[in-house]
């Protein structure tokens, strides 16, 4: 039994130390603000299925902090901790009637939330000028690209735990 916990801690703090280079990438490359937070959930959803939901909680809040501290892309870091531990909360949301409104409902209320704290807390205006120099129908449809990408990270995130389960 303790051998399993000791495993389960060195697993998760490797899987943590790599989100945490993936987080840092994430300053790199425009598109990377989005997909940086989307890789981390993935490993997440791989900490879940290996280590279990107390393991996964802990690394999430891990990630999460260091990501705040140390990762260049604020933007990207407040998306992940806004989003970033769906894989976690997925199981309970399938468990609803109306799963696919529930997953949407907590997607754009956690965009919202999330550009709220970037535009208004952290004062980073460069996020508003680029909304702005999008336009408003632009700017819709990325929000509703993000809501087909949730679909497909929900959908890749099903997959993995299949494939993880069977093994």
């Amino acid at each position: 039994m303790r051998n399993n916990q000791v495993k389960s801690i060195a697993i998760g703090g490797m899987l943590a130390a790599l989100a945490m280079v993936v987080m840092c990438l994430g300053g790199l490359i425009p598109v990377a603000t989005y997909v940086c937070p989307m890789l981390c959930s993935i490993l997440l959803q791989f900490v879940l299925q290996l280590c279990g939901k107390r393991i996964a909680w802990a690394w999430y809040i891990a990630v999460a902090v260091l990501s705040l501290l140390l990762a260049p892309d604020k933007e990207a870091t407040v998306i992940f901790v806004c989003l970033g531990y769906y894989p976690l909360i997925k199981p309970w949301i399938n468990g609803l009637p109306l799963s696919w409104f529930f997953k949407l409902l907590f997607f754009n209320f956690m965009i919202l939330l999330a550009y709220g704290v970037i535009i208004y807390v952290l004062g980073i205006t460069a996020v508003l000028e680029e909304f702005s120099a999008l336009g408003t129908v632009m700017t819709v449809i990325t929000l509703l690209m993000g809501n087909l990408v949730l679909f497909l990270l929900d959908f890749v995130l099903g997959r993995m735990h299949r494939l993880i389960r069977k093994k």
